[in-house]
């Protein structure tokens, strides 16, 4: 049997080892369950430092789910998963100290409301890498910058608004310095006038060479910005490919009816 009878994707991009480079992330064999859902199917992923990758799919694909694991939100039936050759432990310090190498932003903002936005974006850096809080707030206050919103520093998540505070969290992530940073759905609580502001953040990370696996709807971003797009349903990776030849020519039959009902509309 040929190597590509084997590869149950359509359309794979060329593998990461056939480069030599181990890549930053890689999941192997992963199973996860739900009661009786079988919600992650021998997902095998893996994902090159600098690599931008977007995961879509329909509702209930396991894109979330698999986006949750990555960091360990999520446990995991069987299967491996490694960051930067490290095999993410199952709980403990060790845990934490492999977490703060994967930045998470979410739906919703999850931002602490009785601190400042300066104070949300400090602390995680002084509590778990033991920055000095004048370290701290120097690094946070450039992020902030970056992110667009310096001029919120001393005001709380509820004096902002969605795009705002999402922002804030996306410069929070990045305060720890991760390795890779995970995007679950972060446009899809926002009013539809704030989505291209958090947009906008996301292409700036991935140009300056940010490492990311971002889940979305957004097709206009995965053209833009994503290096792969990898295509899931019913807890299977169905197929991957580079942008364009996944949004122009999808090798599946699944893929098709998603983009026809998603791009017709």
């Amino acid at each position: 049997m040929t190597d590509s009878a084997q590869d149950p994707a359509v359309g794979r991009a060329p593998s990461t080892e056939s480069s030599g480079d181990a890549p930053l992330v890689d999941v192997a064999g992963v199973n996860k369950h739900f009661g009786d859902l079988h919600v992650l199917k021998d997902i095998d992923l893996k994902i090159r430092k600098g690599e931008v990758v977007v995961v879509l799919g329909p509702s209930g694909s396991g894109k979330s789910t698999l986006c949750r694991t990555i960091n360990r939100l999520e446990t995991i039936d069987n299967g491996t998963i490694s960051i930067d050759g490290v095999r993410l432990p199952e709980e403990g310090k060790a845990l934490a100290r492999l977490r703060a190498d994967v930045g998470m932003v979410f739906q919703s903002f999850n931002l602490f409301a009785h601190k400042t936005i300066l104070e949300n974006v400090t602390l995680g850096p002084i509590r778990v890498r033991r920055q000095s809080a004048a370290d701290a707030k120097k690094h946070a206050m450039e992020l902030l910058e970056r992110v667009g919103v310096a001029n919120q520093a001393e005001k709380y998540p509820a004096q902002l608004s969605g795009g705002q505070q999402q922002r804030v969290a996306i410069a929070r992530a990045l305060a720890m310095d991760p390795k890779v940073m995970l995007f679950d759905e972060p446009t899809s609580a926002l009013d539809p006038e704030m989505v291209q502001e958090v947009l906008d953040v996301m292409v700036g990370l991935a140009k300056q060479g940010m490492t990311m696996i971002v889940v979305t709807h957004e097709m206009g971003f995965a053209r833009k910005a994503a290096d792969r797009v990898v295509f899931m349903s019913d807890g299977e990776i169905v197929e991957e490919n580079e942008p364009e030849a996944f949004f122009t020519d999808p090798q599946s039959t699944r893929a098709r009816d998603f983009l026809g009902k998603i791009l017709s509309h």
